[in-house]
């Protein structure tokens, strides 16, 4: 069973999300192999990353933010409008709580 964020590691994480740049987009083909293997990649290489759903795509921000946590084993921090925040813990932990 993977290990849930505490309210006050979410909070940590979305004020450090504030000054990200969205680094993933997701378009009108939705959640494709490519844009899981870029998320994993920058999840590795920065635990934190921001995502955006463009207004073409079929999918909402809360359910691609669902879809893509389940897909990488990340967790969901945040959703706000078309932007949404993964982390997941890499192999070196550079977020520290």
């Amino acid at each position: 069973m993977k290990k849930m964020l505490t309210s006050k590691q979410r909070a940590t994480l979305r004020a450090m999300a504030n000054k990200l740049e969205t680094i993933v987009q997701i378009g009108k083909s939705g959640i494709t192999e490519n844009v899981l293997k870029q998320a994993d990649e920058a999840l590795e290489a920065r635990e934190i990353i921001k995502l955006r759903v463009l207004e073409t795509s079929l999918l909402t921000a809360r359910a691609a933010c669902h879809e893509m946590a389940e897909a990488l084993s990340a967790e969901p921090v945040q959703c706000i409008g078309t932007r949404f925040v993964l982390y997941r813990q890499s192999k070196e932990k550079k977020i520290v709580f």
